[in-house]
């Protein structure tokens, strides 16, 4: 299985596989930039050829990164939507200097709006930021959200929508990314057997798992349908181990990258979650 971690580029984007690979893990997340701030640099080239050995000589597959927090593709605001476009533009260089498999994009906020227009909006957008872009080891991820608010991206449905048009727009590859805290918070109970049986029968149906390409392993703070992203460490929130266990073995699922974006303040705490990551998925 691949079961990795978000890990911190802050020292160089080689130390970030490093730290990964001592941590247990064989896959990995990072950050190309701030994710809450518009400006960013470039990668060093050196840097990222030394990333992709590290990750050839210990097997660190795949590199996910994910997109600054501040990019609202939907946005109607003149300022915020075209600063969201360059910003995204930014991700998608970064993305193939670093060689990245996958680079994952929250689907926005539809304020001020219909839904259907913040689609729409979030489509057009993507391909504007995409325009004259080519990276065809690179596939852009849309990832679930619990609905908060204006957000969009509860609905399968939403995120089918978004692939469907933005496929008329650009060339980009467009798969999935499924964060099970986003899910149980949107009211997929998959904290039940029957209801991860549901769920799994609908991102199939509508989405093709074929294009779930990653999945965020987070357990949940919020109950069920409570609307609440706030992400809890494996066992100790509303999901629960053994839900884990069903999942990680699922299999429709077990094949699919399990990336960790719990909240850990040691490394003692980061190697807890992917052990128990581990453990979970080989017991029968």
């Amino acid at each position: 299985m691949r079961i990795g971690l978000h890990t911190s580029t802050s020292k160089s984007l080689e130390i970030a596989g490093l730290e990964a690979h001592r941590l247990g893990a064989n896959t990995f997340q990072i950050f190309s930039a701030s994710p809450r701030m518009w400006r960013a640099s470039k990668p060093d080239p050196t840097d990222a050829a030394r990333l992709t050995a590290l990750r050839q000589r210990l097997d660190l597959a795949p590199l996910v990164i994910h997109t600054n927090y501040l990019v609202n593709l939907a946005s109607l605001d003149p300022e915020i939507r075209a600063k969201s476009i360059t910003s995204f533009r930014g991700e998608l260089d970064r993305a193939k200097i670093i060689a990245a498999d996958y680079l994952v994009l929250h689907p926005g906020n539809f304020k001020g709006q219909s839904l259907e227009q913040g689609l729409a909006a979030f489509a057009l957008g993507l391909a504007e930021a995409a325009a004259g872009f080519s990276a065809p080891a690179l596939t852009v991820l849309l990832e679930n959200t619990v609905g908060s608010g204006n957000q969009i991206g509860r609905r399968f449905e939403e995120l089918r929508i978004i692939r469907d048009l933005a496929a008329r727009e650009t060339d980009l590859n467009i798969g999935y990314c499924l964060d099970t805290c986003h899910l149980f918070a949107a009211g997929f109970n998959i904290a039940d057997p029957a209801g991860l049986e549901e769920t799994v029968a609908a991102a199939d149906k509508t989405l093709g798992l074929d294009l779930v390409k990653v999945i965020h392993a987070n357990d949940s703070k919020g109950a069920l349908a409570s609307h609440l992203d706030r992400h809890e460490n494996i066992g100790k929130g509303q999901i629960g181990e053994a839900a884990f266990h069903r999942i990680l073995t699922h299999p429709k699922l077990r094949d699919k990258p399990f990336i960790l974006e719990t909240p850990v303040e040691s490394d003692d705490e980061a190697r807890r979650d992917i052990d128990a990551l581990k453990r979970l998925s080989q017991l029968t």
